[in-house]
């Protein structure tokens, strides 16, 4: 009888030190996010090439449409995103991703009113149909950003910089 006392104690005492330990630990705190998104949009007919660019990001040459995407920017600069058939959306291609990598723009306002845009590395994407998993792709960064990051953008471009995808809040 007595061991059992004793190991019901000794029990309680482990239980009770993770469930006082997890309160009295010191807080882990979640890295904020500076933008969440569950959707991005193609460039459309009137935002190719160079006759509207966005925060000085010109469009594709040609039309460009996206079946899903989602992704965060953290205050930190680390980046996420992942997007699923990123494909042409008008031309000769369409449906079609001809694009073998990516790049991810963040364009930022500054808080003395001007831009900066920050740029990723290249990263793949599936090339192909949509229907057979072309226009795929996720990356993970971590750029420097200014600080404050106001009114984030966040461009999914073709290795050159120009614009097929968009979002921001």
């Amino acid at each position: 009888m007595k061991k059992q006392v004793l190991f019901g104690l000794a029990i309680l005492i482990v239980l009770g030190g993770l469930f006082l330990g997890g309160k009295l630990s010191p807080a882990v705190a979640k890295e904020p996010k500076i933008l969440e998104f569950d959707s991005l949009v193609g460039v459309p007919q009137a935002l190719t090439g160079t006759q509207a660019p966005i925060r000085g990001v010109n469009g594709g040459g040609l039309p460009w449409a996206v079946a899903s995407a989602f992704g965060e920017l953290k205050a930190s600069g680390k980046l996420e995103i992942s997007v699923q058939g990123l494909v042409l959306a008008a031309g000769p291609n369409t449906g079609i991703n001809p694009i073998a990598n990516f790049r991810a723009i963040v364009s930022c306002l500054k808080s003395d009113g001007s831009v900066e845009n920050v740029t990723t590395g290249q990263f793949p994407a599936t090339t192909g149909a949509a229907s057979s998993g072309g226009g795929n792709a996720e990356i993970e960064a971590s750029l420097s950003l200014p600080q404050p990051c106001i009114a984030p953008l966040v461009f999914v471009t073709s290795p050159g910089g120009a614009w097929f995808a968009v979002t921001g809040k």
